[in-house]
């Protein structure tokens, strides 16, 4: 059962913003609609129920979908075919989402519907809210869609329990659907012409995806650069690369805001006066270039944030009903928007285990004044050798996932679908490369706190300090060969607690 508290959030109208997402990653959370978006529901209802009062042809509301859109549908069957629609498409498999992105899915479908471009009753989007509330959470898999008409698969499984159909979980178990839906006061419904269309095109499993990705990565991205500044210091690297007037000559916020952090943690410390005058002329790259390459990454994610945000506040349903003398069946439900901006994050993130990988062979290398392999007592002992091994193969494992998912393309539905996105497949894959570059960062974290250990009595800067002092908390200094592997999970889930920036914003102030 999850520990984080529930939040409210109130949809009136108004754009869901990155912010409170940020706050809210994690959490079960309370929807309240705002009475302007019932109203705006009410109105576009209104103008499909005229549409169909007039027995119009419109695409999705009285004909086949795909390639049958040629094929009429007599106005007896409209609701039969909107749930037929919701059955023929859940059809995705393997994993299931996690309860985050299902959260996600539900609030950015709500928020879409309440554009009131969609033609659905109060019906649907009321269920969807009482579930959410209730934290009653569809399961979806998390294969299946193209990125095409948005994510029919993902979505119509989203959608099924509405119907008294799928499955759901509550909590960390699946529960039975009549219970799931008595928990949230909810009875099966029976869809009308245009709903099921309205709630499985969409780009609401990509987006989810897409804003948990972003802010994972605006985390990971303040304690690469705490990573990085410990490394630097425990390697006795040089801080001069990070002065500000060097970053600015070649103004890229990103690269400014890493090396001000650098400076922020690293400020203080022992260390780089006691070797200002060694013959060591230039460091590496991986430890002179972190503003460059952590910075480039730093300015990649904030692109992407732009563009999830636009999507997760815009309407990307298929026909948009404006009014009853309007619908326009467009495209707006095509991923590619979001499939080349997570292709660019996966590729962003990547980098920052490429550089924290070759640290870490650094830290072990015995060429900065450090025991090779960071154990006095090697031969007997492997040091932090396979630790290492382990960074690298995730690494290597990384640059496999990041190929892009948005440079290929397969025709669907007999050729009428015949350009896809395959943000969905860029999505799920920039998820898995995340959590390796979290592993990898881990890894370092705990061999940059051995290093630094060695330099004692020396010490780094405040924040380095604070950070080495959260570690110590779990992990031990390390003289002799042990389970490298528990310590490797200990400081990932340190790493991911945020326990770390944390104590070094309290001791240093926020970082960038």
């Amino acid at each position: 059962m999850t520990t984080h508290e529930p939040m409210t959030i109130r949809l009136d109208g108004q754009p869901i913003r990155f912010d409170w997402l940020d706050t809210a990653y994690e959490h079960p959370l309370q929807v309240e609609i705002g009475e302007r978006i019932w109203e705006r529901i009410d109105a576009s209802r209104a103008a499909i129920e005229t549409i169909v009062r007039r027995g119009e042809v419109v695409y999705g509301v009285n004909t086949g979908f795909g390639t049958l859109c040629r094929q009429r549908i007599n106005g007896d069957q409209l609701g039969e075919l909107q749930e037929n629609l919701i059955l023929s498409h859940a059809v995705g498999v393997g994993p299931l989402a996690p309860a985050s992105i299902v959260r996600w899915m539900m609030l950015f479908k709500i928020q879409a519907l309440g554009f009131g471009l969609s033609g659905v009753t109060r019906h649907p989007v009321d269920a969807l809210g009482r579930m959410l509330s209730a934290d009653v959470l569809p399961e979806v898999p998390t294969q299946g869609s193209l990125g095409a008409s948005g994510d029919l698969a993902p979505l119509a499984a989203l959608v099924l329990p509405l119907l008294g159909r799928g499955t759901v979980r509550h909590g960390d178990a699946q529960i039975p659907l009549a219970d799931g839906l008595a928990l949230a006061g909810v009875e099966p419904i029976r869809l009308e012409a245009k709903e099921g269309l309205a709630l499985i095109n969409g780009t609401q499993f990509m987006s989810a995806y897409g804003a948990a990705l972003v802010v994972r990565a605006r985390r990971l991205l303040k304690h690469a650069d705490i990573i990085a500044a410990a490394s630097l210091d425990g390697s006795f690297g040089s801080f001069r690369p990070f002065e500000d007037r060097l970053l600015r000559a070649r103004p890229h916020p990103g690269a400014i805001d890493t090396a001000l952090n650098v400076r922020r943690v690293v400020e203080g410390s022992q260390m780089n006066p006691a070797h200002q005058k060694c013959d060591r002329v230039q460091d590496p790259y991986s430890l002179r270039c972190v503003p460059q390459v952590h910075g480039a990454s730093r300015d990649a994610v904030r692109h992407v944030e732009q563009v999830l945000e636009t999507e997760i506040n815009s309407v990307t349903d298929n026909p948009v009903v404006f009014d009853a003398d309007t619908v326009i069946s467009g495209g707006n439900f095509h991923g590619q928007p979001l499939a080349l901006a997570l292709d660019y994050l996966a590729m962003a993130m990547a980098e920052l285990a490429n550089i924290s990988e070759r640290r870490i062979y650094l830290l072990l290398s015995g060429t900065t004044g450090l025991p090779s392999l960071l154990m006095q007592d090697t031969g007997l002992n492997s040091g932090f050798m396979l630790p290492q091994y382990t960074a690298a193969a995730l690494v290597s494992e990384n640059k496999i996932l990041a190929s892009p998912a948005c440079v290929d393309s397969i025709p669907t539905s007999l050729g009428q679908e015949d350009h896809v996105s395959m943000g969905a497949t860029a999505a799920v894959k920039a998820w898995r490369i995340l959590d390796n570059v979290e592993t990898v960062l881990a890894i370092e974290q705990m061999c940059a706190a051995q290093a630094l250990d060695f330099r004692a009595p020396l010490t780094s800067g405040a924040g380095v300090q604070a950070a080495l002092a959260e570690v110590r908390r779990e992990i031990s200094f390390a003289d002799h060969d042990r389970l490298f592997g528990d310590d490797i999970q200990k400081s990932l889930a340190l790493l991911r607690s945020q326990r770390i920036l944390r104590a070094v914003e309290q001791a240093v102030g926020p970082l960038q």
